[in-house]
C-alpha cells in the first residue's frame, strides 16, 4: 500500500442461512483436508479464513447443540423452489 491508499471494504448481504451454509462449508472443506482442490492461491486461502472468521462473529448456530440440524434446514431452504438442481449445472 503506498501513501495516500485507503484500505477499502465491500458490505455484502446474506441472508441466515447464505451465512451458515457457507460457513458450514468452508469448515467442511478445510477440516476434510480439500482446501488445496477448491483454491489456486494462498491469498485464496486467507480470503476465505477471513469470511469464515465475519460469518463466525454473525452466526450463532455453530455453538447451538443441534448445529447440524439448523444446517441441514437452511440448505432445504437455500434449495426450494429450485429446478434443476444447481449441482446439477456443473
Amino acid at each position: 500500500m503506498t501513501e495516500g491508499d485507503v484500505e477499502r471494504t465491500v458490505d455484502l448481504q446474506l441472508s441466515r442461512d447464505e451465512a451458515l451454509v457457507l460457513f458450514e462449508w468452508i469448515h467442511r472443506v478445510e477440516e476434510d483436508g480439500r482446501f488445496r482442490q477448491v483454491v489456486h492461491e494462498s491469498a485464496e486461502v486467507v480470503a476465505l479464513w477471513k469470511l469464515s472468521g465475519v460469518l463466525e462473529k454473525a452466526l450463532a448456530e455453530p455453538f447451538d447443540p443441534n448445529y447440524r440440524d439448523l444446517v441441514r434446514a437452511a440448505s432445504e431452504r437455500l434449495l426450494k423452489g429450485q429446478d434443476p438442481d444447481p449441482l446439477s449445472l456443473y
